[in-house]
Formats: C-alpha cells, sequence, structure tokens
C-alpha cells in the first residue's frame, strides 16, 4: 500500500512538472513573440522618429511631414470615446454580476458577447448611417461614439468577471452591518475589483487606440491639426494606413515610425494602469 502511495506520489508530482514546464514555456513564446515584434517596429521605424516628426503635418513627398495632428485626434477620439463608453461599461458590467441573474441579464450578456464579435467596420457603417449621414460631414464626434460603441461590450464583461472574483463573504459581511446592496457594490465590491476593471478598460482602450476601418467611415481624416470634434479629424491609424499605402519608400519609413509611437503610447499606458492599481490595491 504504501509503494502505490508513493508510486502514485511521484506520477503526480512528474505530470505536475511537465505541465509547469509547458506552459512555462508557452508563456516564454508568447513574450519573445511580443518582443520580435516590438524590436522589428523599433527597428524600421527609429530611423524615422524625431521631434519634428511628432509634432509636424503631413506634406507633400521630399518636404518632410509627420503625424503631430494624428497624435491630437487620436487623443481628443479615444478620451471622448473612453468618458462615454467606460462609465456606461462599468455600470453594464455591475448590473451583470450583481443584480443580472435573470432573463434580462442574460440578454444583455448574449447582446455584449455578440458587439464583441462583430467586425469594428461595421459598427463604422452604423455610425456612418445614424450620424455622419445626419450631420452631413464625417467627424471626430462619429468616430468617438464608433470607438465608444466597441468599448462598452469590453468593458462591461470584463468588469461583470471581476466583479464575480471578489469573495461572497466580503459582501455578506457588510450586508450583515446593515448597509444597502448598492452601498456594497459601490463601497467594497468594485475596489476590491478595481485592479482588474483598470486592466480590462484599459485593454479595450488599447483595442480602440488601434481601430483603423470605422474610422475611415466616421472620422475620415485631416491634414491638419483639429480641436473641434464637429470636424473631420486625423488619426494614428488611419494615417499610418496612408503612409504603409503611398508608392514612395518615405512614406512607408514614416508609416513605421507612427507605429511605433502607437505601440509605445500602448505599452507606457499600460504599465501606468498596472503600477497605480498595485499601489492602490
Amino acid at each position: 500500500m504504501a509503494s502505490t502511495g508513493t508510486s502514485l506520489h511521484n506520477r503526480r508530482k512528474l505530470v505536475n512538472t511537465i505541465m509547469a514546464s509547458l506552459t512555462s514555456v508557452c508563456a516564454l513564446l508568447v513574450t519573445l513573440l511580443l518582443l520580435l515584434i516590438i524590436g522589428y517596429i523599433a527597428v524600421r521605424g527609429i530611423s524615422s522618429l524625431s521631434i519634428q516628426f511628432l509634432i509636424d503635418t503631413p506634406k507633400p513627398v521630399g518636404e518632410g511631414g509627420g503625424i503631430g495632428n494624428a497624435i491630437v485626434g487620436s487623443v481628443m477620439m479615444t478620451l471622448f470615446a473612453s468618458v462615454i463608453g467606460l462609465p456606461v461599461g462599468i455600470a453594464a458590467g455591475v448590473y451583470l454580476s450583481e443584480y443580472g441573474r435573470n432573463w434580462y441579464g442574460n440578454i444583455g450578456r448574449f447582446v455584449a458577447d455578440t458587439l464583441i464579435g462583430i467586425p469594428s467596420i461595421i459598427v463604422g457603417i452604423f455610425i456612418y448611417t445614424a450620424v455622419v449621414l445626419p450631420m452631413g460631414r464625417q467627424s471626430g464626434l462619429a468616430g468617438s461614439l464608433a470607438l465608444a460603441v466597441i468599448i462598452i461590450p469590453i468593458v462591461a464583461r470584463t468588469t461583470e468577471e471581476m466583479i464575480r472574483l471578489v469573495p461572497n463573504s466580503m459582501r455578506e459581511g457588510a450586508l450583515a452591518l446593515g448597509a444597502p446592496h448598492w452601498r456594497v457594490s459601490w463601497n467594497i465590491v468594485l475596489p476590491a475589483a478595481a485592479s482588474g476593471i483598470a486592466t480590462g478598460a484599459m485593454l479595450a482602450i488599447a483595442r480602440v487606440t488601434g481601430e483603423t476601418a470605422p474610422l475611415l467611415f466616421t472620422a475620415l481624416n485631416s491634414r491638419f491639426y483639429n480641436y473641434y470634434l464637429d470636424q473631420p479629424m486625423s488619426s494614428l491609424t488611419v494615417q499610418i494606413f496612408n503612409y504603409a499605402t503611398g508608392p514612395f519608400e518615405v512614406e512607408h519609413a514614416m508609416a513605421w515610425a507612427a507605429t511605433l509611437v502607437l505601440v509605445a503610447a500602448i505599452l507606457v499606458i499600460n504599465i501606468f494602469v498596472r503600477t497605480l492599481t498595485r499601489k492602490r490595491y
């Protein structure tokens, strides 16, 4: 009996070691793939990167040019989309987790999952029909609304899953002290899940930061600095698309440089949010 128990224990240890090694190798491969992509982008784009490139506007080939207007446009549309999408998505996620164990919540989950799976170009066509055509022109507002539609279901489902990870004992303790359900959700559950919710929000923002198709239909583009959301507005992704599809090698080099700026911005934002949430929670 003792020999059988020892053999079973050794076999379990062996299987555990093998599976842990396999998962470690997979994690290493993912990390190497990310580093490979970032390194390749850096090598191709670093030569065209300069302060002038970051603040200048597009110019005819041979006269320089840059992505300053595209950076401003991307920041404005992403911020406005986040202002719209994050509160709605987080509120929807709280409802689905805390109160959505019914037919209405099931419909909400189904709709959110469907929206997540819809190609972004479909969202762009919808906003083009609902907003651009009545306005009579493309605009930064229409682009922001398209990005917000993409943000909302991602944040809602991520928030729901993060809140479900909060132990029920925390809720029960607050309810036992006489706190109403809404205050338990606001003061106990949300702070406990804040780190995961912030991560989900950053994933949603990172996704919309790299969207091109919906902005081609809604925000279009502009070769100049534009600070008004009711006018066509440039974005980094559309500017990268224009440079990358150009016939000249200098445009391709600027496309790589703009891609490097976009990837670096997403990395910095993610690192900042991770650091902030670790310090607070």
